[in-house]
C-alpha cells in the first residue's frame, strides 16, 4: 500500500520536509508524496501545515541568496489549492507548550507542527521525524518507512 492510501479520512497534516521533498524533487520522497500532493490539486484531500512552515523552507534559500527558490516555496505554501496554514496564536503555543509538557523531548518547531495540525482536524501526519510522539488520535505516517517498504531506497542496494 501507498502513502496516500493510508491517510485516514479528513484533512492531512504535513510536516516541512514534504514541502522541501516535493519543491527539490528530491529522488527518494517525491514518488511517494506526488499522489498526495496531486490529491491535494484535484481537490480529493485538504492539507493542514503550521505557518512556521513558510519560517523553516526560507531560511535555506534566503542564506544561499536563492530568491527564485524562496519566491517557489512561498508561493506554494500560500496558493496551493488544498493547502491551509495555520497560523501561529496564543491558542497554539499553548497547546504547543502543554504537548511537550506532557511529552519530554519533543521539539518546540514539532510540538507547533502537531498542535496545527490537531487544530485543524487532521487524523493523520506526514512527516520524516521519527522523534515525534504518538499522540491520541493522529496517525504519524514516516516517509522513510514507504521509501523503503516501495523499493525505492537506492541506498541499501
Amino acid at each position: 500500500m501507498g502513502l496516500i492510501q493510508d491517510i485516514r479520512g479528513g484533512p492531512v497534516g504535513l510536516d516541512t520536509a514534504a514541502f522541501i521533498y516535493l519543491i527539490e524533487e528530491h529522488p527518494r520522497f517525491l514518488p511517494v508524496l506526488q499522489p498526495v500532493f496531486a490529491a491535494m490539486d484535484a481537490g480529493r484531500i485538504e492539507a493542514v501545515s503550521s505557518s512556521l512552515t513558510l519560517l523553516e523552507v526560507l531560511v535555506v534559500p534566503y542564506r544561499a541568496g536563492d530568491l527564485p527558490l524562496a519566491d517557489r516555496y512561498e508561493e506554494l505554501l500560500t496558493r496551493s489549492r488544498g493547502l491551509r496554514l495555520i497560523e501561529i496564536d496564543r491558542a497554539q503555543l499553548r497547546a504547543a507548550a502543554q504537548l511537550r509538557g506532557v511529552h519530554r523531548g519533543v521539539k518546540t518547531p514539532d510540538a507547533i507542527q502537531l498542535c496545527a495540525a490537531l487544530g485543524g482536524g487532521c487524523t493523520t501526519f506526514i512527516t520524516n521525524d521519527r522523534d515525534l510522539p504518538s499522540i491520541p488520535g493522529l496517525q504519524v505516517l514516516q516517509l522513510k518507512d514507504y521509501v523503503r517498504s516501495k523499493g525505492w531506497d537506492r541506498s541499501r542496494s
